[in-house]
Formats: structure tokens, C-alpha cells, sequence
């Protein structure tokens, strides 16, 4: 496992705390991707920021061979398009802002309510769509890309919209000169075609290929077959895709176990080459993060 994963970076891992149950807290995440030899992982919660987790992980137990990172999803728990926290999380070196994810009405939709991920949380998300009836942007989250326009070291990331919310704003953040975007699993929940994911892909966008969405890799009530990962394959380049894990859910358990199976069947089982998971997995991801 080690060879495989020497150098890797994970873009996408939940790891605790949370209001959720996780696998493994951001010291745990650390002390694996240490051990795996990670060059770099990007802590992701639904709640909270997540910097401050990753900048003490790293410090303390990251050992000044893996770096580890934080940033801040845009729910209604910080505020929904609330630029003040934006701006204090980019302060604190975010690496990314995401789009709504369980306050988006496509994520609340696709889990028909009962997302495991909420814990114990007790009021009810209010479904966000940003994209309007006349197919304008919320303005409010235009003034985030905005933002993020001036700030080139951060990625989009675009959360858990419908594909037609992702689009609308894939084309203002490229229109608005914003490079770093990456979509967050297409092929799950967001339900993009794969001529749209070429057309993203186009604009500058970086499609994500997850471990926790497939069959056969991660427990899901509806996952995607590894064969849908094939035709992502067949219809964006490369140089426009990023493998990660998206696990630390309870059940799915280590993220570092989940990317290893993901990349074997990868390799077995679509003949992904070696080249193309060095790309995908590691000169891809550290160009988004600025590490290049």
C-alpha cells in the first residue's frame, strides 16, 4: 500500500470532528497518511471549518513530511453565502470554499431526508437552490465568487447542487476568471451528464472521481457502478480529473484504505495506467492546491 500511495493527495476526506460519526479524527487522518506517506489531505466537514483541525494536525503530528488542510462549506450552519465568513476562513488559510451540500435541495432531495451525516442535529435544513426561475445566480453567492476571483490560491469546490445549478455556476466563476474549481462527484447526487462534465472540463474545471460513491468500494444506499467511472474516463481527459477517497464516514471506514481499494480497481479493473493515476492523483490535485 505504501508504494501506491506515497506522494498521493486526498482532496476530499471527512474526518472528525463532527456532528457526525467518523472513522477517524484529523490526528488519526494524519497519523495514516503519515504512515501511507501522503504528500498532502484536505479535511472536509458539512458544518464547520476545518481549518483550524487541519493546521493543528499538521503541526503536531504531520511530522514535515504531509501537509494537511482545512476549509469551509457554505450551509446554512456558517451562514449560507455569508462573505464575512468566507473572508475569515481564506484569513485562516482555507484551500477551499464549497457550495452548499446538505443544505442544497439536490442533496436533501437525494437522501429523501434522512442523511446519516447530520448526527444529531435537531432543525431542519431550509433547501437552498441558487439558481433562479429566470437562471440568474443568487447574488449573494455571486459576491462569493467574486471574491474568490481575487483569491487564486483557493478552490471552488461546487458542492451538492443539481447539474444545472453547477453549470450556471461553473460559467460565472469562469466567466469571473476563477481557476481552481473543482466539481464535486458529477456522477453522485449532482446526476451531470457526461456531455455536461465535458463541457466543464473545457471551461477549466477539474472533475472529482470518488471511492465513496462506488459500488463495491464504499457503502452506500445508491451507489454507482465502477463502470460509470469508465465513461467519466472516456469523456474528460486526464488533466481534468482528480481521484480521491470522499471517506471517513463510520461506515465506509479509513479513507486511506477506501482510495487504496478505489485506485487497485482502477487499475485492474479499467486498465487505468500508472501515468494516468499519477496525474489524477497527484500532479492534478497539487496544482489545485497551489503546491506546484
Amino acid at each position: 500500500m505504501e508504494n501506491l500511495l506515497n506522494g498521493i493527495i486526498d482532496l476530499h476526506i471527512h474526518a472528525g470532528p463532527s456532528v457526525a460519526k467518523r472513522s477517524v479524527d484529523a490526528i488519526e487522518m494524519m497519523r495514516e497518511a503519515v504512515d501511507a506517506g501522503y504528500r498532502a489531505a484536505v479535511i472536509k466537514d458539512h458544518y464547520f471549518p476545518t481549518m483550524m483541525s487541519a493546521e493543528m494536525a499538521q503541526t503536531h503530528f504531520g511530522q514535515g513530511r504531509t501537509e494537511m488542510f482545512g476549509g469551509l462549506v457554505l450551509n446554512h450552519s456558517a451562514g449560507l453565502f455569508n462573505l464575512n465568513a468566507v473572508d475569515a476562513a481564506c484569513a485562516m488559510g482555507a484551500k477551499y470554499v464549497c457550495m452548499p451540500t446538505v443544505s442544497s435541495k439536490c442533496h436533501i432531495d437525494g437522501h429523501k431526508g434522512a442523511f446519516l451525516g447530520s448526527g444529531n442535529t435537531s432543525v431542519a435544513e431550509t433547501p437552498v437552490c441558487y439558481l433562479r426561475e429566470d437562471g440568474t445566480l443568487d447574488p449573494a453567492l455571486v459576491k462569493v465568487l467574486e471574491y474568490l476571483a481575487q483569491r487564486p490560491e483557493v478552490i471552488l469546490y461546487t458542492g451538492h447542487g443539481s447539474a444545472a445549478e453547477v453549470d450556471a455556476l461553473i460559467r460565472k466563476a469562469a466567466e469571473l476568471g476563477i481557476q481552481r474549481i473543482l466539481v464535486n462527484h458529477p456522477h453522485f447526487l449532482v446526476h451531470a451528464s457526461y456531455e455536461q462534465m465535458a463541457s466543464w472540463a473545457k471551461l477549466g474545471a477539474y472533475m472529482e472521481l470518488n471511492a465513496g460513491v462506488v459500488k463495491g468500494i464504499a457503502t452506500l444506499s445508491d451507489p454507482v457502478d465502477l463502470s460509470v467511472v469508465g465513461k467519466i474516463l472516456e469523456a474528460v481527459p486526464e488533466d481534468r480529473l482528480v481521484v480521491d477517497s470522499d471517506f471517513g464516514q463510520k461506515v465506509n471506514g479509513s479513507p486511506v484504505n477506501g482510495l487504496y481499494r478505489f485506485i487497485r480497481a482502477l487499475t485492474d479493473n479499467l486498465h487505468v495506467s500508472e501515468a494516468q493515476i499519477e496525474t489524477m492523483t497527484r500532479k492534478n490535485p497539487a496544482w489545485l492546491l497551489s503546491l506546484d
